[in-house]
């Protein structure tokens, strides 16, 4: 047993340290309330750059903090689907050039092979 090991204490059970001297953070206490009338109170540090106005509440609605005022929606592009992506680079007659030619392509393989 090497000389720096303790006698009679096991790994990872207990600590020798304690809280004494130990001096928590400021802490700022932040509350917000939910259209469901839900109350959250959520702690954050007093040296916090930016304290947010809306939080998730537990029920998964928007809490809106206590002295402020719901900010303005940003406008949201709508998403582009395939069929968007699609007609940015052909047209409609081109796409119906297109399936005629694979059209007769797949009939002319099924003559073949019957």
């Amino acid at each position: 047993m090497s000389e720096g090991s303790l006698r009679g204490s096991r790994l990872g059970t207990l600590s020798y340290e304690n809280d004494d001297r130990v001096v928590p953070a400021e802490r700022l206490l932040v509350s917000y309330e939910c259209p469901r009338g839900h109350a959250t109170t959520v702690p954050f540090s007093a040296d916090a750059d930016e304290i947010p106005v809306l939080w998730e509440c537990r029920c998964g609605a928007e809490a809106l903090r206590v002295d402020h005022e719901r900010p303005e929606d940003k406008p949201t592009r709508p998403a582009r689907t395939h069929w968007d992506m699609l007609l940015e680079r052909r047209t409609i007659r081109d796409l119906e050039e297109l399936l005629d030619e694979r059209l007769a392509l797949l009939r002319a393989s099924q003559r073949k092979s019957a």
